[in-house]
């Protein structure tokens, strides 16, 4: 399987345990910042509904130094990977939270705002090179099976979730890719689309012991089944590592 193949059907859950590429970037072993903690339970309380502990990730999420904005943006992206149902339960739990906190006179910082692509941008292109540089791949990837039998997906993958929110700003890769991995890890059956976004998320510059400690967050604060299940991802992709 060549390397384009591999990423192909990783995305989509067909990669064999022993077929992971190589990372970059996996030499740094500083831990999360406090901010990009706290966007792991924001995640994945968005992604399993529950939204009473979501509540409190919520005010600690603020306390820890993300803005208004950044919470915001975590919602938004997490309907990519969780759907309306879940980001919009989230984004009202967040409005609850911001009436309490507005009540009881805290003000917390708003942040950057979101940007928008110029019209003229050839999303299908912008959201090809976003996708090529969260797997570290050079050239686009070719045409998979479910590409050619349901085209519209790959253009929706391309030009919304990877041109138009992507292009948002606010949040960097990383920390969407942190929320992303977060979201997965705390859903059931979707294994496949986790270990993609782990290989992406060391692609792109989070360290092998963020990855761990995304891991272990999940499995102290989420669920022992959630956590069990991103560490059996997790240990996978080391251990087909160390197999190339």
């Amino acid at each position: 399987m060549t390397l384009k193949k591999l990423i192909a059907a990783v995305l989509f859950g067909t990669v064999c345990l022993t077929a992971v590429p190589t990372f970059a970037g996996n030499i740094n072993p500083m831990e999360l910042s406090q901010r990009e903690v706290r966007i792991v339970p924001i995640a994945a309380y968005t992604a399993n509904g529950d939204l009473a502990k979501l509540e409190t990730a919520l005010h600690q999420g603020l306390d820890g130094g993300l803005t208004v904005n950044e919470v915001k943006e975590i919602l938004i992206q997490m309907y990519a990977y969780t759907g309306f149902p879940r980001s919009l339960n989230g984004i009202s739990t967040f409005i609850k939270v911001m009436h309490d906190r507005q009540a009881k006179g805290i003000h917390d910082p708003v942040g950057a705002e979101p940007q928008q692509l110029p019209d003229d941008t050839d999303k299908d292109a912008y959201g090809e090179k976003v996708r090529m540089g969260l797997w570290g791949l050079k050239e686009p990837i070719p045409l998979g099976e479910w590409q050619i039998f349901t085209p519209g997906i790959d253009t929706y993958l391309k030009e919304h979730l990877f041109a138009d929110i992507f292009a948002r700003g606010v949040l960097s890769h990383k920390d969407r890719e942190i929320a992303t991995v977060a979201a997965l890890g705390a859903m059931k059956g979707v294994e496949p689309q986790l270990k993609a976004h782990m290989t992406a998320a060391m692609t792109i510059g989070i360290t092998d012991s963020q990855v761990q400690q995304i891991v272990s967050l999940l499995g102290e604060q989420v669920g022992t089944e959630e956590g069990q299940t991103a560490q059996k991802a997790y240990d996978a992709i080391m251990a087909s590592r160390v197999k190339r």
